[in-house]
Formats: structure tokens, C-alpha cells, sequence
């Protein structure tokens, strides 16, 4: 389950060393600095969402051959995209950040922890790459060892950094580079070791036109989901930085819990693109179905353990997260949301994993514009009430995501697999 949150949890991991300083706009800098870098990244998901599907849809149909070209295009592509980044860091800091609207302090901090950890991009892009192709494969353990050694040499590293060496946020960011470098390092070698016996790879297969369109199209699909998806988050996190700079850290803190919740119900969303792209390759509407099913009811098992976790160790959490009172007291204040949240969540992150494995990608990217303008509507009837308003608006996407999602799959499976 740790498999798809590499990115966010280096954020987390950040957020708390530099919340143990107790100066609440150091903590607002890295807290925005972290969701653009999840947010940026997240865009390119693409690279594993789409990396496990077409595996998973090669191993369900006996096409071993491709699996090879499918991790090779994909990491080219992570290059092509994390360079093109490194090159735009100047006016992306600029533009980021500025439409963030945080404080003069708090963009200053966050353009510091920006610079650093913009050279990660084509490792972490690669990453996602490798972490697709493993889980794709079912080869959920290498896939964890892989993730767990990411995010516990972050740890390591930022604690030495940050809590040891007084580098600030800095060294924050030097520990998510030095992070990624590691993971990929590992993951590049486990590739290696799991190929070395297939047969030469030829340019011809490696750029077969059919492939080569049908993954762009795909990734287009999915990145423009993804995109929708993303807009709703920040301007989440715009709202309420525009509210101030204990708001913005307290809104951050709190966003952690939701990781959390991810943690779990991600781990879910990627069993479903295995399970499903692999039914989907081998034409099986049986255990396309059979997976469906067991997802959303494992996922909904998840969901109320994880609300009862935070019911019961929120405010104990929020106090290692943070140790400024003000953001302590406006953090409590909004718990209530963040325990809705996992149970509402549920179908966004089972269909998402549905939709992925199936490579129903434009329905996925139309469904989400409309949780998109769902969400945007919802905030504007209820901003009069504040923070509140934004946190209510945002859980309205959450159920819309899911609510919408569920009710196309009836429909996409009988064009999919007949009756």
C-alpha cells in the first residue's frame, strides 16, 4: 500500500521535521512547496497509472514480449518530461508559487525548498515508471521494498539534515533528491535482473507505431484526468493559504491524514489495475467483475478502520505533526472532516483503479472534469462559511468522484465485454 504515495510521504516526512522547529511560516513554505511537488509529479502519473495497465493487460493476454518495450518507452518518456522540467524550473517557481498566494515569508521558504528538489524530477518520474511495470507484473513485493527503501532513506536523511546538520528546508529537499537517486538505483537494478533473460529489445518493437499511438493516448487521457483532479487540490490549498499562515499549516497538517487514508485505499486502486487489466487483456468478464467487487468491499472494510483510527488518535497525531498551538488548535477544529473522508473516498479510489486497469481512459477524464466543476460549485455556495465551506466542498468531490464513476461502470462493462 505504500506503493503510490512515494511522492506525497517525502512531503509528509518533510512537513513534520520542519513542524518541529515551531515557527509556523517555515512550516507553511514546505507544506506549499510539498503540494505543488505532489501536485507537479501527480500530473505525470500517467507513467505508472498507464505503465500498469498495459502490463498488466500483457501478461492477461500472453503477450510476455511487450513487457520489456513497455518499461523502456516509459522510462524515456520520465527522462524527456523530468529534463523538460529541470529547464523550466525559473518560470514554474514563478508561476506556482505566485498562484499559490501565500505570504511573503512562506513563498520565500517554499521557492528555497523548490530549487533543491526540482532536480529529483526525472528520478522520481523514473520511479514511477519502475513502481508500474513491478506492480503491473503482481510483483507486489519487489514493488514495496523498492517504495519502503525511497521513503525510509528520505527519512533518514531529512532527519540528519534537517534535525542534525540545521540545514532547514534545505536540507529537506537535498534528502528528497538524495531519496528518489537511491530508489531508482534499486528499482533500475531489480528492472535489470527481471529482464536479463528476455531476448534483445528491437528499435522496430520498441517504437511500433500502434503502441506508440495507443499509449499517447492513453497518457493524454489520463494526464488530463489527472490535471482535473490536481486544479480541485490547489485550489484547495490556495483557499487557504488565502486565509492565512495557520490556516495554510493547519489545512496541511490535516491534508496528511488524507495521505493516510490514501495509504490504504491507493493500495487498493492498485491491486484493482493488476487484477482488472489482467482480466481485461485475457477478455475474462467473470473475473473482471470478481475483482470489481472484492476492491470496493475491501475498500469500504479499510475505509471505517481508518475512520476510527483517526477518531481516536487525531488530536495525539496532530501534536507530533506540529509543535505550534495555534496550528494545534485550528488542526482540531477541523478533524471532523478528515474523519468523513476515508468512508466518501472509497469508490473515487476502487473506480479509479477499475477505470485504469481497463484503459477506459476518456470516460475517466470526462467523469473527472465533471467532479471538477461539481467541487468548484460546491465551494462557491458554501465560501461564506470560511474554511469550513472549503473542507465541505472538498468532500463533495470526493463522494462525486466515486458517485459518478460508479454509475458509468455498468455501462462500460457491457461495451466492454458484451450482455
Amino acid at each position: 500500500m505504500v506503493a503510490n504515495l512515494t511522492t506525497p510521504l517525502i512531503g509528509i516526512v518533510s512537513t513534520t521535521a520542519i513542524g518541529r522547529l515551531g515557527d509556523a511560516t517555515l512550516l507553511g513554505g514546505v507544506a506549499m512547496a510539498s503540494v505543488i511537488f505532489d501536485c507537479m509529479f501527480w500530473l505525470f502519473a500517467f507513467l505508472r497509472m498507464s505503465t500498469v495497465a498495459f502490463t498488466a493487460q500483457s501478461l492477461g493476454a500472453g503477450e510476455t514480449r511487450e513487457l520489456h518495450a513497455i518499461l523502456v518507452r516509459g522510462l524515456i518518456v520520465a527522462g524527456i518530461v523530468g529534463v523538460a522540467l529541470i529547464t523550466l524550473q525559473v518560470p514554474l517557481a514563478a508561476i506556482l508559487l505566485g498562484a499559490m498566494g501565500g505570504s511573503e515569508g512562506v513563498t520565500r521558504a517554499a521557492k528555497t525548498y523548490f530549487v533543491i528538489r526540482i532536480w529529483s524530477a526525472p528520478l522520481a518520474l523514473a520511479n514511477y515508471v519502475v513502481l508500474g511495470w513491478l506492480i503491473g507484473q503482481a510483483r507486489a513485493t519487489l514493488a514495496l521494498s523498492v517504495q519502503i527503501a525511497i521513503n525510509v532513506i528520505n527519512m533518514i536523511a531529512t532527519i540528519l539534515l534537517v534535525l542534525v546538520a540545521d540545514l532547514g528546508i534545505s536540507g529537506a529537499a537535498i534528502a528528497a533528491v538524495i531519496a528518489e537517486a537511491a530508489g531508482l538505483a534499486i528499482g533500475g537494478a531489480i528492472a535489470r535482473r527481471l529482464t536479463s533473460g528476455h531476448p534483445p529489445l528491437a528499435r522496430a518493437h520498441l517504437f511500433d507505431r500502434d503502441s506508440l499511438m495507443r499509449m499517447l493516448t492513453v497518457n493524454r487521457d489520463i494526464m488530463i484526468r489527472t490535471a482535473s483532479l490536481i486544479a480541485a487540490f490547489l485550489f484547495f490549498t490556495a483557499q487557504g493559504a488565502r486565509a492565512g499562515d495557520v490556516t495554510l499549516a493547519a489545512n496541511a497538517v490535516l491534508n496528511n491524514f488524507l495521505l493516510i487514508s490514501a495509504f490504504f485505499l491507493d493500495g487498493l486502486a492498485n491491486a484493482a489495475e493488476q487484477l482488472c487489466g489482467r482480466a481485461y487483456g485475457a477478455r475474462s468478464r467473470d473475473e473482471f467483475s470478481g475483482a470489481v467487487k472484492l476492491v470496493v468491499s475491501w475498500g469500504f472494510g479499510f475505509a471505517l478502520v481508518v475512520m476510527a483510527v483517526f477518531a481516536l488518535f487525531g488530536p495525539a497525531l496532530i501534536d507530533m505533526m506540529t509543535a505550534s498551538p495555534e496550528v494545534r488548535r485550528v488542526a482540531r477544529d477541523f478533524m471532523i472532516f478528515v474523519i468523513a473522508s476515508p468512508v466518501l473516498a472509497v469508490f473515487a479510489f476502487a473506480f479509479d483503479g477499475v477505470y485504469i486497469g481497463a484503459t477506459w481512459a476518456r470516460d475517466m477524464r470526462n467523469l473527472m472534469v465533471a467532479s471538477l466543476v461539481i467541487f468548484l460549485t460546491a465551494w462557491f455556495a458554501l465560501r461564506s462559511f470560511g474554511n469550513y465551506g472549503l473542507w465541505g466542498a472538498l468532500l463533495v468531490h470526493y463522494a462525486a468522484r466515486g458517485g459518478l464513476e460508479a454509475a458509468r461502470y455498468p455501462a462500460l462493462l457491457r461495451k466492454s465485454f458484451g450482455g
